[in-house]
């Protein structure tokens, strides 16, 4: 997918009511938040000096944010711009590698925080839809400060039954170059690996291929009831030489199209810490490969590993093989992807999946969509449906947080939320909506709102705190404090640990 670079300038008071103490209304004079340049985009030759190939993700976030920034736009004004348009994103990796970054005392680079990225990596409680569509679920809550408020919108696919599910053919791509030597990095991919073999179903086929300096064909496209063949080809895994990234994927993508099952999900499964330092590191090259593949209905799934991770490079691969990028850490992390999330989710639900908010110019007065910079779309690109979107698998929840400024006394209806995506076999096009009024608003998002939803604006407040340093006039002890009071709330481990995280933050920052 090719998405265009937005930087953003948001007004503290027309944001952030998301601070409990916020002052009055917005307008464009205002004191505001400034969020880098998206760092998705390829580099180009007129993008700034050139990295080492092998120069840290950290060196690379920070240059591609100060070589790609624009002029910073205002919070959007309804009578100019009522409304926005973006493509869906069910990316996490942001977060748990931010997670990572965190636990080991480290401040996360501002060019790999993705606020959506923080807020979809929390569970929704969103309805299923009966059938393969989406749900679209639009609510919100007033804010402390006068005429503020904060939108969400959620949409949600339905859950598949495992057993149900077409064949799928996954043809793994595995780093084994000396950067993978750190201790347990290998390890953890290998018993990942083990553990998914083990849930696949009989009618599932499997390849796997490593690659360093070369790629190797460890196990071409086997049936699932040769798992002895491939638990040994996964045993076969050992660390050397260097990151030849291009030779991986065009193996990879190879064994793939050669075993290409139309009736089947047809899937690369590249599992790196995403240094390509050998062979083609131009990412402009091995994108373009990896975008012919997915218009061939091969998507990508990136799964990064590792303290040193390249972050832009897994993430634009995601994008652009219509996949998603996650990241993992821990055993906990592996089993959570491996043994969970991918069985469940090999199939998809919709392609090109694009969201579009009308707001009423009569009731907002202006509005600002949090995250999301390098998804933005055009209103015309809405229903072109020759223009990327997002691919969504079964059981997937999106969640768009908005920054409402409403006028004074404004009544009737706030805003109307419509999803737009392409079935994933025969590329029909259907559409879905959903309206909300101002009437429908919670009165305090800290004292009534639903708990998920003050959740999210926790998240997101987090996120654009690490990228910015300040986030909608909450410091990080209020952060925490809430966050805190939330995890009782919501009785879940995540939100736990979001309150530790803002803990930890307040330590290394």
């Amino acid at each position: 997918m090719k998405f265009r670079p937005l930087a953003i300038s948001v007004g503290i008071a027309g944001l952030l009511a998301l601070a409990a103490c916020g002052g009055p209304g917005g307008t464009k004079g205002d004191s505001a938040l400034r969020a880098p340049a998206s760092s998705r985009a390829a580099p180009t030759a007129s993008s700034g000096p050139e990295l080492p190939a092998d120069a840290k993700p950290e060196a690379r976030a920070s240059a591609s944010a100060k070589n790609q920034s624009a002029a910073p736009e205002e919070q959007k004004d309804t009578s100019a711009a009522q409304i926005s348009t973006f493509a869906l994103d069910v990316d996490t990796a942001s977060y748990t590698y931010a997670r990572r970054t965190l636990q080991e005392g480290r401040w996360p680079e501002p060019g790999q925080i993705r606020p959506e990225e923080f807020v979809n990596s929390f569970r929704q409680d969103y309805a299923q839809p009966r059938d393969d569509g989406f749900t679209v679920h639009v609510d919100g809550a007033m804010m402390p400060s006068r005429n503020q408020a904060v939108l969400r919108v959620g949409l949600q696919t339905r859950a598949s039954d495992a057993a149900a599910r077409r064949p799928a053919n996954l043809t793994f791509v595995i780093d084994v170059s000396g950067s993978m030597a750190e201790p347990g990095r290998l390890d953890l991919v290998k018993q990942s690996l083990h553990t998914l073999i083990d849930q696949l179903a009989p009618g599932d086929q499997v390849s796997i291929v490593s690659f360093s300096d070369e790629a190797t064909v460890l196990a071409s496209m086997t049936p699932l009831a040769a798992r002895t063949e491939l638990h040994a080809a996964v045993d076969q895994l050992t660390v050397a030489g260097s990151t030849n990234l291009e030779a991986g994927l065009v193996t990879g993508y190879e064994q793939a199209a050669k075993a290409f099952r139309p009736a089947a999900t047809n899937r690369v499964i590249l599992l790196s810490d995403g240094l390509a330092n050998q062979g083609s590191t131009e990412w402009r090259s091995i994108l373009d490969r990896v975008k012919e593949y997915a218009g061939r209905q091969v998507t990508l799934l990136t799964v990064g590993v590792g303290r040193n991770y390249g972050d832009q490079l897994m993430e634009q691969l995601a994008d652009n093989g219509d996949g998603a990028a996650v990241y993992v850490s821990t055993q906990e992390d592996a089993d959570k992807v491996f043994a969970s999330q991918l069985p469940a989710t090999i199939e998809l639900r919709a392609r090109d999946a694009k969201a579009q908010v009308v707001f009423n110019p009569s009731v907002v007065e202006g509005y600002q969509l949090i995250g999301y910079e390098n998804r933005a779309l055009s209103t015309e690109e809405f229903r072109d449906d020759t223009r990327d979107g997002g691919e969504i698998g079964p059981g997937h929840s999106v969640t768009a947080l908005y920054a409402v400024r409403l006028k004074s006394g404004a009544t009737g209806q706030l805003a109307q939320a419509t999803v737009r995506w392409q079935d994933p076999d025969t590329r029909n096009p259907a559409e879905t909506s959903k309206a909300v009024d101002v009437g429908a608003l919670t009165e305090s998002v800290w004292e009534k709102a639903p708990v998920r939803l003050q959740v999210d604006v926790v998240a997101a407040a987090f996120a654009v705190y690490m990228r910015d340093r300040e986030a909608f006039g909450l410091t990080l002890p209020t952060l925490g404090e809430q966050a805190r009071r939330l995890a009782g709330a919501a009785e879940d481990p995540m939100v736990t640990e979001l309150a530790g995280l803002i803990d930890k933050a307040r330590s290394v920052g």
